[in-house]
């Protein structure tokens, strides 16, 4: 039996007990379901716990890694760390309902989608489905049919959104790994308000399936507690699926290869701002004003630059809202009266656009997209805070009139990059004063995913990551 606290372990940490025998993942299962036991009660990480069914793919697992040690038989690329699955993302067996109380559980969940298919393929323990707004619709994680989900770091503050779930859970060590969806920022708005590191990767490098009603702005990516850990389960998350028609073409890259190749020599455009940002955090800025000083300690050349472009926030929410209301026009009346009022917000917002409008929004992105291809010829990588303000007060739905500006003005940095769809990580920066996380993002070319990688664990290798006090705080 392993006297290492399971539940605070990577996922690489794990599997190299696993190889050397000194846990199991039983063990690790175990114990994170039991610390799910009494802080998913107050955290509202998860809406959907299968204990039995992750006890027995742990011991299957567990059965891999005894034959490993004793003949070399081959064990998965994850095989026995527990992991979950955003509640947006197709799971066989258990109901993905979207935060929504519009869709019936009570119905045949017979598919995976591609990110849990290669997940379960890669031998990952399955502890079940994170909390999310409904549809995946906003930046903070609460809905009618959930309630409110909170930060492990103060469980008056939100987690982000919409994966909000899965930071909290990988926040306070409800397993190492989770998948989520960003479509605004929403893998690292999340990751970045709870401590840890959250990815999104080049547009179709992950595989989805059914695509998002909100449109090529949404992207899948890991959360984890470590960078390593994000390489590791891209390795796996990346592998191809045919029922995405917008997936990149396979490409045989281990993201874990040179991943400590650091950064000597690099070029790095930084911009703290944006040219657009206003009113960021005075301890957000000093901390990634100090994490732009450790990549210039670690080699890189850092200019301070913008971009160039104005403030894109009415194209990213008129394509969102638009995707809002096409999803609200497929309910039904009784289906609408159930609906988050947010939601209902954003859709009847979307409802406002006209066809020239809409057309115009997409040229727009055109030729910001084509600004950030031009732009990164000149530059590696481009370094950002991850978010404008620490995570705010965590509120119930409805609580703020919906516009652009309260959907997404308090993240200026995260929604330009899912627009222009390159690969962005957001990496652990300090703590404010108040003892909320801060988070400074890294930005690479399309397709960079490997550098982003690997620019992110140098920063990291030099900057101490602090864990939540949960058992302290949670209580």
């Amino acid at each position: 039996m392993s006297t290492t606290d399971l539940t605070q372990c990577t996922a690489h940490e794990l599997m190299a007990l696993y190889r050397s025998g000194q846990a199991s993942p039983v063990e690790a299962t175990q114990a994170v379901l039991s610390r799910m036991d009494r802080l998913n009660p107050q955290i509202n990480a998860f809406c959907l716990v299968d204990a039995k069914s992750a006890l027995a793919s742990a011991r299957a697992s567990e059965a891999r890694w005894q034959a490993h040690r004793s003949t070399g038989a081959p064990v998965g690329e994850l095989d026995g760390v527990p992991t979950s699955i955003k509640d947006l993302i197709l799971t066989q067996g258990w109901p993905t309902l979207r935060g929504s109380r519009t869709i019936d559980p009570q119905q045949p969940w017979e598919v995976d989608a591609p990110a849990t298919a290669r997940l379960r393929e890669a031998g990952a323990v399955l502890l079940g489905k994170t909390t999310t707004p409904e549809f995946g619709c906003k930046g903070e994680t609460n809905s009618p049919a959930t309630g409110i989900t909170r930060n492990p770091w103060n469980l008056n503050h939100t987690p982000g959104g919409s994966s909000g779930g899965a930071a909290a859970a990988v926040a306070a060590g409800l397993g190492p790994l989770a998948v989520g969806t960003d479509g605004a920022g929403s893998v690292r708005i999340p990751a970045a308000f709870c401590g840890n590191v959250g990815l999104k990767p080049s547009f179709g490098r992950v595989p989805a399936y059914p695509l998002s009603p909100f449109g090529s702005v949404a992207h899948l990516g890991p959360h984890t507690l470590s960078v390593r850990d994000a390489a590791m389960m891209m390795n796996v998350l990346k592998k191809p699926d045919a029922r995405d028609w917008t997936s990149l073409p396979p490409e045989a890259t281990d993201y874990t290869v040179g991943l400590e190749d650091g950064i000597r020599g690099l070029r790095i455009a930084y911009s703290p701002t944006l040219g657009y940002a206003h009113n960021v955090h005075p301890e957000i800025a000093a901390a990634v004003d100090q994490a732009v000083k450790k990549l210039q300690d670690l080699g890189a050349h850092v200019e301070q630059v913008d971009p160039g472009f104005d403030d894109p926030l009415e194209i990213t929410t008129g394509l969102w809202f638009l995707g809002a209301y096409t999803v609200w026009s497929g309910l039904t009346a009784a289906q609408q009266a159930l609906a988050d009022p947010d939601f209902r917000a954003e859709a009847q917002l979307g409802a406002q656009l006209n066809a020239q409008q809409i057309q115009q929004l997409n040229q727009r992105r055109g030729v910001l997209g084509s600004h950030m291809r031009q732009f990164m010829q000149r530059y590696d990588l481009l370094v950002t805070p991850s978010v404008s303000i620490p995570a705010f007060e965590a509120r119930p739905s409805g609580t703020v009139p919906m516009d652009p500006h309260s959907m997404l003005g308090w993240t200026p940095f995260s929604y330009p990059f899912n627009l222009t769809q390159q690969p962005a990580i957001t990496v652990p920066c300090g703590v404010t004063r108040a003892g909320l996380p801060m988070g400074v993002q890294i930005v690479g070319p399309m397709f960079g995913d490997a550098l982003v990688l690997r620019a992110a664990r140098a920063y990291e290798s030099v900057q101490p990551v602090v864990r939540p006090s949960i058992e302290t705080g949670l209580k």
